[in-house]
């Protein structure tokens, strides 16, 4: 793996770790009140775009760190509507 690939493997996964504790947070006090539904779907929306440009490249950083940042956030999407 070269050094590029390590990189955006590392920045992937600062960013995608960077979620858990808003998807903990929700899940333990069962309020995502505070969690904008806008900001949400805009965010998710673009992380599909990545995800689908990632795809295109063929760039296993940007596809490992966009699908599970898709992921963590369609849980804290899920747990938004869930508890509202």
């Amino acid at each position: 793996m070269d050094f590029l690939t390590i990189l955006g493997l590392i920045a992937g996964a600062l960013t995608t770790i960077a979620f858990l504790p808003q998807m903990y947070k929700t899940w333990q006090s069962k309020s995502a009140k505070d969690v904008s539904f806008v900001m949400l779907i805009t965010f998710m929306s673009g992380l599909l775009l990545w995800l689908i440009y990632g795809l295109a490249l063929n760039a296993l950083p940007i596809i490992i760190a966009n699908a599970i940042s898709f992921i963590f956030n369609l849980i804290i999407l899920v747990l938004k509507i869930r508890y509202k």
